[in-house]
């Protein structure tokens, strides 16, 4: 009975300890979460946020739809095979008279216009003739004495496609491609097929910086790495010595030094290798050298921090069973490193690809990497769909090499353990 007893006062005792416990750590994790909580906030309003609004713009598809509802309205059933009705043209004539009383036809004028060249001035011209609005029945005639384009398939063809609310059509421009009349997707125009050169310059000029950093980055890293603790803060200083100095400072040292009459040019006639000035900016050379140079440290800290993690002790083990130093280093050292040299070069060229201002100012035309278009139709010409449309084009192409990256370090552990 009194065993009976204990036990039931034990077991009763337990729910109240349990209870406590839950409660700890709900309190516990309130607390965690409340001290992240500007941090989360931050990373919304200023990241996540701006992401989402550009991804958004890649889409979005308003302007015709809000200035033209009738007339998308009305050839929300037309099949594209021949001009529409009349019921379509009366529609067009009455939002182009109300669009040019509210001052609106110039917003799907723009739009229409990245759809097919030249309705803008289709647009305007003809709601600058169309003095009132036509009697019932001629509407198709009016319009198409005004202006013959309306009696063009690829005219209505480009209000349908631009109906919204959402679109393709800056995502397939992203990347050379476009709609025909029939809706297919089809190779852009040779003449505006552009884009795809743009992303594989970017890609080859940000491969090529990765690898010269990667060259110039290792056996710096690994000096830093097998110094002495004092000797190496002393030259990491010369390290982080360029995060001091403004990147259009950097930049702009790198035209001085490499102009026609600059230091390397100088130099190179005073000794008498060369009697005419090389050409070493505003070309690709000038970008590959003032880009290396300014994304060096980021390649060089990360193999410093995995090249520090390595013990000594591996390379003596390997010395004491025989290996040279060659073969202790690329069997055992140099596999180490992987995460380093992954991390490192991952790091260099998502910087590299979204490089503005110093392709800007020591390249050429054809140095231009896909952040001067995407600046270019942000503040020049306001397309922002299409800017946006590079931009998730650059996010998707950053993300997938995230992805890579994860896979090969995680393959690498794998591996590394179970040879352990």
């Amino acid at each position: 009975m009194t065993a009976a007893f204990v036990a039931g006062a034990d077991a009763s005792s337990e729910v109240p300890l349990k209870r406590r416990l839950k409660r700890a750590e709900r309190t516990r994790r309130l607390k965690a979460l409340a001290l992240i909580l500007p941090l989360l906030l931050f990373l919304l309003f200023t990241f996540l946020g701006p992401i989402a609004g550009m991804l958004w713009r890649s889409v979005d598809d308003w302007e015709v739809r809000q200035v033209l509802p009738h007339t998308v309205a009305a050839l929300a059933d037309w099949d594209g095979k021949d001009v529409p009705g009349e019921p379509a043209f009366a529609a067009l004539a009455g939002d182009i008279r109300t669009a040019r009383e509210a001052g609106t036809i110039a917003i799907a004028s723009k739009r229409l216009n990245y759809a097919l060249n030249g309705f803008r001035t289709i647009m305007s011209g003809t709601a600058r003739n169309l003095k009132a609005l036509p009697e019932p029945g001629t509407a198709k005639d009016t319009l198409i004495g005004i202006n013959p384009a309306w009696g063009e398939r690829a005219t209505w063809a480009a209000i349908k496609g631009a109906s919204g609310p959402l679109t393709s059509f800056y995502l397939l421009g992203a990347v050379d491609l476009t709609r025909n009349l029939d809706g297919a997707i089809v190779a852009a125009p040779e003449e505006q097929a552009i884009y795809r050169d743009v992303f594989g310059r970017t890609f080859t000029i940000s491969l090529g910086v990765t690898v010269l950093c990667l060259i110039l980055g290792f056996p710096v890293a690994y000096m830093l790495a097998t110094l002495p603790t004092g000797q190496s803060n002393v030259l990491m200083i010369f390290v982080l010595l360029p995060f001091w100095t403004s990147l259009l400072v950097r930049t702009c040292a790198w035209i001085v030094v490499l102009q026609s009459e600059g230091i390397v040019n100088d130099s190179l006639r005073w000794i008498g290798l060369i009697d005419e000035p090389l050409r070493l900016i505003y070309n690709r050379f000038g970008v590959y050298v003032a880009m290396t140079h300014v994304l060096l440290p980021f390649m060089i800290l990360p193999l410093y921090s995995s090249m520090r993690s390595i013990s000594p002790a591996y390379m003596r083990a390997a010395a004491s069973l025989g290996a040279s130093p060659v073969t202790a280093f690329l069997r055992i050292y140099l596999p180490q490193t992987v995460p380093g040299i992954g991390a490192g070069s991952l790091l260099v060229f998502i910087l590299a690809i979204g490089y503005y201002i110093t392709p800007a100012l020591v390249g050429g035309a054809a140095d231009q990497m896909i952040s001067y278009f995407i600046a270019f139709y942000t503040t020049e010409t306001v397309n922002w769909g299409l800017a946006s449309a590079l931009g998730a084009v650059l996010l998707l192409a950053t993300l997938l090499l995230a992805v890579v990256y994860g896979k090969l370090v995680h393959g690498q552990q794998v591996t590394g353990g179970m040879k352990n």
